[in-house]
């Protein structure tokens, strides 16, 4: 039977830039499928609430439970001096013994196996002073240990989903920009560490993520996200057209011509060039050909993976464009995140906004705020 186990990753995992360590974890090493990815600022009774479950529990033991539940007070309660909320992030996994699954990555909290197995053995910690008692201890992440806790602590979330979006965000003050990537569908075809990999080797842009989104994008999203493209294909393909139309002809025909003798001809083709080019495109982002689909089925259509951030921080929109290099992947630098994940000019891994006025206007389209977590919760927490 399906269930859905979560995965909060911790203020303090998020700070140190560990996000994509501790998702690509969970990534290759279930068959479970991301279904909701979600970032929020805890307020305060959802802290209460939470570390209330955590005590009424009988499963664990009391004096473990105690220290987590004193962790969570002092590490999610929002900032005493500003009450600014501190960024967490919910990943909702969906597949058979989920919450098992999870539990398993993630390792016990007292990290008692050692070696590195686990999510908490690597990017947690759990340290006992001379007499036994512990000096340190950090989690990494929380998790549910069993079924009716998952179901008890979400329910607890779906109540505070408002505190959810772009958290502790300081955009407006001076230099401060905000840009979205977007990790494309090739990047969740099959469990593997891709999609962590590029969130760690974007984490050197030493840029703060204020919001996570998992979705599928619609064909009417593509359509709109995407319909810039149409026009600057139109416009460059008499140029980079006429080069392959004349290896073409010399190629077929047997005799050369020159590019300009070409060129009226790719002007007449241009535009349904960059027509099957978009049609390529929104099939690629969305599993569907425009040309396909009734226009008053678009806006329900989707059927590929995406996760979206948003980055924020000075010179933000050029800081992530140089880590994920050029759109050409063989063109890309190595080490950048197209160079080592693309594989053509579509097929490149991640999109990046280029300015911070197309930011705001793809963080629209994909409605990056949105919740996408309360349909989950709803359907396997009715009871």
């Amino acid at each position: 039977m399906k269930e859905i186990a979560y995965v909060l990753v911790n203020p303090y995992t998020i700070r140190k830039s560990r996000l994509g360590g501790v998702l690509a974890r969970y990534l290759s090493r279930t068959d479970l499928k991301l279904v909701a990815a979600r970032m929020f600022g805890a307020s305060q009774a959802l802290v209460d609430e939470y570390c209330q479950a955590v005590l009424d529990r009988t499963d664990q033991r009391p004096d473990i439970d105690r220290l987590l539940a004193d962790y969570i007070r002092r590490e999610y309660s929002p900032k005493k001096d500003t009450g600014r909320p501190h960024r967490a992030l919910c990943l909702l996994f969906e597949g058979e013994d989920a919450i098992q699954k999870i539990w398993d990555v993630t390792g016990s909290l007292t990290m008692r196996w050692g070696g590195g197995q686990t999510v908490r053995e690597t990017y947690g910690d759990y340290i006992l002073d001379e007499s036994g008692r512990v000096s340190y201890f950090e989690p990494a992440v929380l998790v549910a240990p069993t079924r009716p806790f998952a179901v008890r602590t979400l329910k607890i979330l779906l109540k505070h989903i408002e505190d959810s979006g772009i958290v502790n965000s300081h955009f407006g003050e001076p230099g401060v920009e905000r840009t979205l990537v977007m990790l494309k569908p090739d990047n969740f075809q099959r469990p593997s560490l891709r999609a962590g990999n590029i969130v760690d080797l974007l984490s050197s842009a030493g840029l703060h993520i204020v919001c996570v989104k998992k979705f599928s994008m619609t064909v009417a999203q593509a359509e709109r996200f995407y319909g810039p493209v149409v026009d600057s294909l139109t416009a460059k393909f008499p140029s980079f057209g006429a080069r392959r139309v004349a290896v073409a002809v010399a190629r077929e025909l047997g005799f050369e011509v020159s590019e300009e003798a070409v060129r009226p001809l790719c002007e007449t083709l241009a535009p349904t060039f960059a027509k099957h080019q978009f049609e390529d495109i929104v099939e690629f982002m969305t599993g569907f050909r425009p040309s396909s689909v009734p226009e008053e089925e678009k806006a329900g259509r989707a059927g590929a993976e995406c996760l979206g951030l948003v980055y924020e921080g000075e010179g933000a929109v050029a800081a992530i464009r140089d880590i994920l290099g050029a759109t050409d992947p063989s063109k890309a630098r190595p080490g950048s995140v197209r160079r080592e994940f693309g594989t053509n000019i579509m097929v490149n891994a991640a999109h990046a906004s280029d300015s911070p006025e197309n930011a705001a206007r793809e963080m629209a389209i994909i409605d990056i705020e949105g919740d996408n977590l309360s349909p989950y919760i709803k359907k396997y927490c009715h009871e």
